[in-house]
């Protein structure tokens, strides 16, 4: 006899199957909206020749078949959905408020967008000329500035608490990223509206997705108020790349393929890589 035990949130479900019958086991904590005889108890054993269509424990019961291959099939698939079926978000959309309320709604207005200009001190601090010592480079010759740079930017503009981002909407996951409308708000003021997004490798890399989705937003929102503006600029980008980049031919230590990389001139190539020639004449 097989004995499978499935637990989630409150309740339990526990299948026994043997030969020629099938016991199922249901039980739960939570207020119970049917009728106590509409639900199998401990004892409740279902005919072999039911089809599992017309019970409500179908989707449960659909995994299992009386095949061996089909049996271990069901039991080492992954706990984790599907990410190709993750399409419809987390269910996480912003508290829509009443419309008498006194409070703004961030998910839907637009309050205060464009009213003034802030003040010449937070001007100055947002507009200032960005420090090619904080710019960094993607091996592909993308330049960027950290994430945690616009936020110290915004930070001196406005004052901690002075600034923030609301959700627009539901977060997104397909089957290979991450995305989700955000607001820039600052000093109670609607400044700008963008959409985040982030890749992921594997379900367990989602929540730290979701996290850098909210920060490309935030860079995004950044560029209406002219933070880092530079770096948007064909012809700031082909100078400081003159001037502070380099290529250099570098070789995985594991896989030992070789490729051409961008690093800054005064950085050295860090693992998994190292430095090397380009003897195999791979161009």
């Amino acid at each position: 006899m097989a004995c499978h035990l499935f637990h989630r949130g409150a309740w339990s479900l526990q299948i026994s199957r043997t030969s020629n019958r099938l016991s199922v086991s249901f039980s739960t904590a939570l207020p119970r909206r049917h009728r106590t005889n509409d639900l199998p108890t401990s004892s409740t054993r279902l005919p072999s020749n039911l089809s599992s269509t017309h019970h409500p424990l179908s989707t449960p019961l659909r995994a299992f078949s009386t095949s061996d291959s089909s049996h271990q099939d069901a039991t080492s698939k992954s706990p984790v959905q599907d990410p190709a079926t993750l399409t419809s978000g987390f269910n996480d959309s912003p508290l829509i408020l009443d419309e008498g309320s006194r409070q703004i709604d961030w998910s839907r207005s637009f309050h205060g967008l464009s009213t003034e200009a802030f003040s010449k001190d937070s001007a100055a601090i947002l507009l200032a000329p960005v420090d090619p010592a904080d710019v960094e480079i993607k091996p592909d010759g993308i330049i960027y500035l950290p994430e945690i740079k616009y936020r110290r930017i915004l930070n001196r503009a406005f004052g901690p608490g002075g600034w923030g981002l609301a959700p627009r909407g539901e977060t997104i996951v397909t089957a290979k990223a991450v995305t989700r409308e955000y607001a820039l708000v600052a000093l109670g003021r609607l400044v700008s509206v963008a959409r985040g997004e982030q890749d992921y490798f594997s379900p367990e890399g989602i929540p730290t997705a979701a996290e850098g989705c909210k920060s490309n937003a935030l860079l995004r929102c950044c560029k209406d108020l002219g933070v880092a503006s530079e770096l948007w600029d064909p012809r700031f980008i082909r100078g400081f790349m003159k001037e502070r980049a380099k290529e250099v031919w570098v070789e995985h230590v594991v896989t030992k393929k070789k490729k051409k990389i961008f690093l800054r001139k005064e950085d050295a190539v860090v693992y998994p890589f190292k430095e090397t020639k380009n003897t195999a004449g791979v161009f």
